[in-house]
């Protein structure tokens, strides 16, 4: 166990605070080991289990909604769309007021989108409705992205913050896997009720709206705002009185203490300061590499593990829609659960760089050996669609999770939500690629366009092998007062 900072020492059996690093010094030091910061990481992991859920349910519902609503393949592209749209404003504005109104506040305020686009999306009456409540829910997913992963890293000790944030990935999969065994139910419902298929996906979408609730009760009873957030910008006070809640451990304020907040100018940026400092000198490296791993990974997920059991259904040659389901269950499970679960025990030891990279490398060559496999009929279709879990699990266990782990490690607290929120337009630019190129290339070429797909993982290969950032080891936090302690410097001579 690290020792804790000098600085935060205890005095007879309290710990002293002098300055806002101290709180983050203390958390990094793995020194707090009781109290409601477990409960924290499970409740913010529950905001990526309703993403996962929500972009399931309703990808799953397309061809449904199509039917129900008599749609154009255009307009089925605007449903599909609206959804990514969202997230990707979300994400991009999200961040910004992650840093500049707390974690906790943003955190309450967006399950407010889940539950009533959720609902709005269950009861739409018409297509242009159910645009606009999948809009509105794409925003409540682009920021509840930044919001969570600043929540994950901010209550780890630095030894566990890669592993710790990389328990998104496996959470995801769970929420994939949970909506395609709420699927089976549901489906042998409607056929015993003789219901309309059509309108099976409604109660899907719908259902989101329980979750979602849940985990803003639990959010309001279990969550406190993030120690090291609210020392910058809200006092040592307030920032103890955090501390006392969350880990139970009793901290006093110093009476030499620096306020921090009369520094708050370094710590509080407009949306333009936040981003110039992101694509600035010192971090562009770090954000053009997260940006890029983001991009890679999402165009592989959405062309891949979107339809994996369309996938699967074009390997073993049938249409069935209850294989379809089952094979999905099956892989997200046996494939991108195990496989996350691995990525987050291995990135705090080897880092999100290498991670990625072996990775990459991993899903680059299923996409070969399965491309290469297309077509073909007996053993070897079940062959071909075991490669293609193979290539779940190398994306779960590398870039799927290690993206967000980059773009989270890789900035100080002040910037962690903005540095998310940006690098997250990777993301969501890869995941309209992705859902783009797989129905076009698929109708040109069936399942040897993973030959053609497998272009993105060597591109995002040859992008890490030249880029050597890495946050792995490094105390990225001390950033922010290091640059404090540069100004103060400045304005002193």
């Amino acid at each position: 166990m690290s020792a804790v900072p000098n600085a935060a020492a205890p005095s007879g059996g309290r710990i002293v605070l002098r300055s806002a690093q101290d709180v983050t010094d203390l958390i990094n030091s793995g020194a707090l080991k009781t109290g409601k910061s477990f409960a924290i990481t499970l409740i913010a992991l529950g905001g990526i289990f309703l993403d996962a859920y929500d972009f399931t349910s309703v990808a799953f519902g397309l061809p449904y909604i199509s039917k129900d609503f008599h749609l154009t393949p255009e307009m089925l592209s605007v449903v599909s769309a609206s959804i990514m749209v969202g997230a990707l404003v979300g994400s991009v504005f999200g961040g910004y007021f992650v840093d500049k109104l707390g974690r906790f506040k943003v955190f309450m305020a967006d399950m407010v989108f889940f539950v009533v686009a959720a609902i709005a999306c269950a009861v739409a009456p018409d297509v242009w409705t159910l645009i606009i409540a999948r809009f509105i829910m794409g925003v409540g997913i682009g920021v509840d992205f930044p919001v969570a992963f600043s929540f994950l890293a901010e209550y780890a000790s630095r030894k566990k913050k890669g592993g710790t944030v990389s328990l998104w990935q496996p959470m995801w999969y769970a929420a994939v896997a949970s909506t395609f065994a709420l699927l089976i139910p549901v489906y042998f419902l409607f056929q015993g009720m003789q219901w309309p298929e059509n309108q099976m996906w409604r109660i899907v979408v719908g259902f989101g709206a329980v979750p979602a609730i849940l985990i803003m009760i639990f959010r309001q009873k279990y969550m406190a705002e993030s120690p090291s957030w609210a020392a910058q910008n809200l006092g040592l006070h307030e920032a103890a009185r955090i501390l006392k809640r969350t880990y139970n451990v009793d901290a006093e304020v110093a009476e030499d203490a620096v306020d921090p907040r009369a520094e708050r100018k370094q710590f509080q940026m407009t949306l333009t300061q936040a981003w110039g400092k992101l694509v600035g000198k010192k971090y562009r490296g770090r954000t053009g590499l997260a940006l890029v791993i983001n991009a890679g990974q999402s165009m592989e997920y959405y062309a891949v593990g979107f339809f994996v059991g369309q996938i699967v259904l074009a390997m073993l040659h049938t249409q069935n829609v209850m294989t379809n389901i089952v094979s999905s269950l099956i892989l997200n499970l046996a494939f991108g659960v195990t496989g996350g679960f691995i990525g987050a025990r291995l990135s705090g030891k080897i880092g999100p760089r290498k991670l990625s990279l072996l990775g990459f490398c991993g899903t680059f060559t299923c996409m070969i050996i399965a491309g290469s496999l297309s077509n073909v009929e007996g053993a070897w279709s079940f062959i071909g669609a075991l490669v293609i879990g193979l290539l779940i699990f190398c994306h779960a266990a590398g870039p799927g999770a290690q993206g967000m782990t980059m773009a989270t490690m890789s900035y100080p607290t002040s910037l962690r939500g903005a540095g998310t929120g940006f690098t997250q337009i990777g993301i969501r630019l890869g995941a309209i690629a992705g859902l783009v190129f797989w129905p076009l290339a698929t109708a040109a070429w069936g399942t040897k366009a993973l030959l053609v797909l497998a272009v993105v993982p060597a591109i995002a290969i040859v992008v890490i092998l030249v880029n050597k950032w890495d946050p792995h080891g490094r105390d990225i936090d001390a950033e922010d007062y290091e640059d404090a302690s540069v100004a103060a410097v400045s304005a002193n001579r």
